[in-house]
């Protein structure tokens, strides 16, 4: 069976089943406490909260997804058969099951929980209708096989779904397990609770391209199938007491990985000899000789291709910093072993494209050829400053990076020998020492006088500096809502920085502004303070602030309360309101007028605006 068959079948099953299919989000979460989408359910953490309506919103208290995922913590595992970074995640969920409080009680109208999750699980799974793979185990939560100190001791033990599952499969296949059967919460805070997860045999059959061969001997069992019952809420900084808070609305969260499902459809021994990665295998031929033409590199640059892809077209771009990192760490990377990257990106952009018309080749291969170009000019000179090195520490590797861009992977490979004491934890403290350094030596050289936004943390060396910097920050507000309207909604912060003298905004957008454009943004700035709007700030619950429509710079992170400061009469009707800590000026008219000084770009998909008061 295709990918693309899996992934009809799969809505089309839920779908018969009162589910309302909802479409991926972005790789890009709407959520400060994760750099990117990790999982399906991350769209939907709010509506386990009660927080949002599904009803509302959806229709449905059932909703099933396809969800784009990315995670970082396996990066360094890719290459072997089966780790990824990108992944497609199959996930049906339910909003409104029963309170555990409530036990024997029947489900509320329209939602389900345990004994329908399970149900819809082995159907899928098992049945000759649907993907007729025989399901070799399946694991419950149990508390006793979690140690004594850990936070999850406390859950009781899943005795419902135990037996549940007696009723589809034989209870010497149904097993106990500890921590690998608790999940979540994602982030730093959310819904989490026990999980059952289902396992299938993969690997024991003739492979597609092994046509009229023998099947393989034995074959491994797999995990597919994530089932999880979101039955409390935790913040992670409180887990020491081991007390977690029963959810108002619990439900069921599962997840899928299209990639393990199609390896043990296709019943194919890895995920890359799927019909997901096969067309790019058979294209990619490593081409220096510092990086061995190897099956296991091949996976590297078929994982990392495909997760620049989706990154680029989510809107993420290459820079020093949170996704644009990431994305970058995995071009030069692909880049490093001298692969052809427009044709295999292209052939992401084809083989996804019906499912995900966001893959836009163009716009991906810009993105890619621009840090292409700029990489492999200091490339080859960065190797043979490698190659030159007696020893390659910690240190000599942070040289090499920053002085060249060598990624970690390509320092490891070419240096063998002299880098084999290198670890990837002593690299990442050498970078991070080094920020530090460079965040110390930023303050020193503006005297202190800089505007740390969001944190209400002002420096300013007198009082004639201080009102300054508090015209800026109001203008800088003004300024963000003016290119929305100039330029569109997906203009979108990317840092700020603010002294006595001038005010510095980076925000997304993928091309050179026009003259016009920035006559436009300054005369729309310059027409707000003359209009002599109040400046006024409201503290409201996060959540109640994100419905209000005000933006909040993503890669920050927010307390459950915050201060949404608005220029205009109220916060409904205000024409710009923003997350923030302030402070500003109380009224627009006491900035004076404003001056685009110079637009440029800063990394691809960025661009940096300057501006001061004349």
């Amino acid at each position: 069976m295709s990918s693309a068959e899996i992934r009809k079948k799969f809505l089309e099953y839920f779908k018969k089943r009162g589910h309302t299919i909802v479409p991926s989000s972005s790789l890009i979460p709407d959520d400060p406490s994760v750099l990117l989408t990790t999982a399906g359910m991350q769209q939907f953490k709010r509506y386990y909260t009660g927080e949002l309506d599904p009803m509302k919103d959806f229709g449905s208290k059932n909703i099933v997804s396809i969800q784009k995922s990315f995670r970082t913590s396996d990066i360094d595992e890719v290459g072997d058969e089966s780790h990824l970074t990108f992944f497609e995640m199959l996930g049906n969920f339910s909003f409104d099951g029963p309170s555990p409080r409530r036990s024997g009680l029947r489900p509320r109208e329209g939602g389900y929980f345990k004994e329908k999750a399970i149900e819809y699980g082995y159907e899928f799974i098992a049945s000759k209708d649907w993907m007729k793979l025989e399901i070799d185990k399946v694991t419950v939560f149990d508390p006793a096989k979690v140690p004594v100190s850990d936070w999850r001791k406390g859950v009781p033990f899943d005795k419902e779904s135990y037996e549940i599952w007696k009723k589809y499969v034989p209870e010497s296949k149904i097993e106990r397990e500890g921590i690998d059967n608790f999940w979540g919460p994602t982030g730093t805070e959310g819904p989490c609770g026990p999980t059952t997860e289902i396992y299938v045999k993969s690997g024991s059959g003739p492979s597609p391209r092994r046509s009229g061969l023998r099947p393989r001997e034995g074959g491994q069992s797999i995990e597919i199938w994530n089932i999880v019952f979101n039955e409390y809420y935790c913040k992670m900084s409180d887990v020491k007491s081991q007390m977690l808070t029963p959810l108002k609305i619990p439900g069921v969260d599962t997840g899928m990985g299209l990639e393990r499902l199609a390896m043990v459809s296709q019943n194919v021994p890895t995920i890359f000899e799927t019909d997901l990665f096969m067309s790019l295998m058979d294209k990619i031929e490593i081409s220096v000789p510092w990086h061995e033409n190897n099956v296991r590199n091949k996976r590297i640059v078929a994982d990392h291709i495909r997760g620049i892809a989706f990154l680029i077209a989510d809107g993420v771009r290459p820079s020093n910093k949170e996704a644009g990192y990431v994305l970058r760490r995995l071009m030069r990377r692909v880049i490093a072993y001298g692969v052809q990257g427009g044709q295999l990106l292209r052939l992401v952009a084809k083989n996804h494209g019906d499912f995900y018309p966001k893959l836009d080749f163009e716009t991906i291969w810009t993105v890619f050829d621009e840090e292409s170009e700029k990489f492999t000019r200091t490339l080859r000179r960065g190797i043979n400053e490698l190659e030159a090195v007696r020893e390659i520490n910690a240190e000599a590797a942070f040289n090499l990076y920053q002085s060249f861009g060598l990624p970690y992977e390509t320092i490891k490979q070419v240096g063998k020998d002299k880098a084999s004491r290198l670890e990837r934890e002593d690299f990442e403290k050498e970078l991070e020492k080094h920020k530090e350094i460079s965040r110390a030596g930023q303050e020193k050289k503006f005297g202190g006088h800089g505007l740390i936004l969001n944190t209400g943390e002002l420096k300013a060396g007198n009082e004639e500096e201080l009102s300054r910097v508090l015209r800026l920050h109001t203008a800088t507000h003004l300024l963000q809502q003016a290119l929305r309207e100039v330029l569109g909604p997906e203009v979108r912060q990317m840092g700020s920085d603010i002294t006595p003298e001038r005010t510095r905004f980076d925000f997304t957008f993928p091309r050179k502004m026009t003259e016009e454009e920035k006559k436009k943004v300054e005369d729309l700035v310059n027409q707000k303070i003359k209009e002599d709007l109040p400046v006024q700030f409201v503290e409201l619950p996060k959540a109640e602030a994100e419905k209000s429509g005000a933006l909040y710079f993503f890669k920050e992170k927010y307390p459950d309360k915050v201060k949404v400061y608005f220029v205009g009469k109220d916060l409904k009707s205000a024409w710009s309101k923003e997350f923030c800590g302030g402070p500003h000026v109380k009224h627009t008219g006491e900035i004076g007028m404003f001056k685009v000084l110079k637009e440029e770009a800063t990394a691809a998909g960025v661009r940096r605006i300057r501006g001061v008061l004349s």
